[in-house]
């Protein structure tokens, strides 16, 4: 009997394809996406001295010396670039270059929008909000198709790789010395207002990336596992998968159930098995895509 050999996968090829696929509608949206950063910095973050990132650094700039913003941005932008090329090396630093450019141009064609939007008396939250989510499905845009708009992003991958820091570790580091150095020259409800903004924005941008979840994965640990199938496959009709796992404390031989449920049904779901085994330990993630066939 012959075996046909399985054909290898060239991964470096694969990578290629990948970023190469629908070039078109990657660039629109990548400049959709810096565009819209670019008007929530002149429209919401710049007015309000919400300072953070590179961004926030040229409000205090312009602030102290009457620097534009867009030339501290777009230096900034140069010396970092280098600073990647050197440390991250050119594969790292390619995705960058194009975003680190356009960025500062676009903050520099869009200075004219808060002549048109006043934003009157507006409440600084309200404010923080609608800056948050305009600059976060902006980031989101650019990150999704992958690219950056550089920035404090090349300084975090450099403090991560180097530092052997987890990359939210040195986003605290690199944005936290920011929003201090604004709380100081501002006051501290910039501090704060900031921080709001950064974090909002950064909630909108995983969900641009990522979506809405509309799928739960559920992983079971459970004594009554004939049951808690029953109900999720002929009451929720959902297939079910059983892993074999092995308890690290008790070395016990266990089953665990793994099922994925639209969110909807998450509460049916979550009740029904602590009715059924209220010991049950349960795991449940987020899911955003699901492919292949039922288990």
């Amino acid at each position: 009997m012959i075996f046909a050999k399985k054909k290898q996968i060239d991964t470096n090829s694969l990578l290629k394809e990948i970023t190469s696929s629908k070039k078109l509608k990657r660039y629109v949206e990548f400049f959709i996406g810096i565009l819209l950063s670019a008007a929530a910095f002149n429209i919401f973050l710049k007015p309000c001295n919400l300072i953070f990132g590179l961004s926030g650094l040229s409000i205090i700039t312009e602030k102290l010396l009457n620097i534009d913003p867009s030339l501290v941005i777009l230096l900034g932008n140069v010396l970092l670039l280098i600073a990647s090329f050197i440390f991250l090396g050119i594969d790292k630093t390619k995705p960058t270059i194009v975003g680190s450019i356009l960025y500062p141009v676009l903050v520099k064609a869009t200075e004219f929008l808060p002549n048109y939007i006043d934003l009157g008396d507006t409440e600084m939250i309200v404010i923080a909000l609608c800056g948050a989510l305009i600059s976060g499905i902006g980031t989101g845009l650019v990150f999704k198709n992958n690219f950056t708009t550089g920035g404090t992003d090349v300084l975090k991958q450099i403090l991560s790789h180097y530092g052997k820091m987890p990359y939210s570790k040195a986003n605290i580091y690199s944005e936290g010395l920011i929003m201090l150095a604004g709380g100081i020259f501002f006051g501290w409800q910039s501090f704060i207002y900031s921080f709001i903004t950064l974090y909002a924005s950064g909630i909108i941008s995983d969900r641009v990336i990522l979506g809405i979840s509309e799928y739960k994965t559920l992983e079971i640990i459970t004594t009554e596992e004939n049951d808690i199938k029953k109900f999720i496959m002929e009451n929720l009709n959902h297939g079910i998968t059983e892993l074999e796992a092995q308890g690290g404390y008790t070395n016990k031989k266990k089953k665990v159930l793994l099922c994925a449920i639209p969110t909807r049904e998450y509460f049916l779901a979550t009740e029904a098995i602590k009715k059924i085994d209220p010991e049950a330990f349960v795991i449940v993630i987020d899911t955003y895509e699901i492919r292949g066939h039922k288990a």
